[in-house]
């Protein structure tokens, strides 16, 4: 058993602080981009799709923009809409957290998707490079929701069990561990894997990203807490099993328009 102690300020300046959540946005940008560079590299080399490097790293500043507003907007809408409602000035609040990873996955496909239309690109080219590396930033997103001490899980007697002092007193499952192992590191070395078959057709990546990233979250929930202001739906599933589902739905959906070959290569 563990007891959470960990501070989620790495360092106070007094009028400004360094937070790890914050660092982890910023590492997990940084090094998905740089990895998903690699990717495109490799992929134009081997004559796999024909794409200007320089038309790729125009894409990045709607992906910022689009996942914030969207992760912002899927939060207040999935989770606590009549807050919300209630409060609407608290919307542009971002600082005191409230971000929804399903939001910020549509944020980033819209996003994606209107960048492409006006480069004239395939989507499905940009959206594999995102999804492949997408697990970098889950990665260290969970790991920073454990240092926060939020988004805890059940209460369980295992050893491995840690106590949130903020929070209670009953130990509970890590379930912040739990899935940045799931949706971010084994996610990040299949999708990898699978991106660098010089065989893997386009849409593939970001098909495997939907179902395995909603299969894995799907059970990283049994484990972890829902929401005290949602609980339960329908007295068994959590807001972000139902969200996950629909994902796994959409990636078989664009899984089986790869198979026949409707998706542009």
């Amino acid at each position: 058993m563990y007891i959470h102690d960990l501070n989620p300020i790495l360092i106070n300046f007094g009028f400004f602080e360094i937070r790890w959540y914050s660092l982890a946005y910023i590492f997990g940008i940084l090094i998905g981009w740089w990895v998903a560079k690699k990717i495109i590299d490799f992929k134009v080399q081997n004559k796999i799709i024909v794409l200007d490097n320089k038309i790729f790293d125009d894409l990045i500043g709607y992906i910022i923009i689009s996942m914030i507003i969207g992760g912002r907007l899927g939060y207040i809408i999935f989770y606590n809409s009549s807050y919300y409602l209630n409060n609407p000035f608290d919307v542009f609040k971002i600082w005191q957290g409230g971000m929804s990873f399903h939001g910020a996955l549509i944020g980033i496909i819209l996003g994606t998707y209107i960048f492409s239309n006006k480069v004239k690109v395939n989507s499905f080219i940009f959206l594999d490079a995102i999804a492949s590396v997408a697990p970098i930033g889950i990665f260290f997103g969970r790991i920073a929701n454990f240092i926060n001490g939020e988004l805890y899980g059940r209460p369980t007697d295992l050893f491995w069990s840690v106590i949130f002092p903020k929070i209670d007193k009953i130990p509970r499952h890590p379930s912040q561990l739990y899935e940045a192992t799931l949706e971010g590191l084994i996610l990040f070395l299949i999708l990898l894997n699978v991106i660098y078959k010089k065989t893997t057709k386009t849409g593939v990546v970001s098909a495997l990203f939907m179902i395995l990233y909603g299969l894995f979250r799907v059970i990283s929930e049994q484990f972890r807490e829902p929401d005290p202001q949602i609980g339960y739906l329908f007295h068994f599933f959590s807001m972000g099993s139902i969200l996950s589902f629909f994902m796994i739905l959409i990636g078989l959906l664009i899984l089986k328009k790869v198979k026949s070959n409707e998706l542009v290569k």
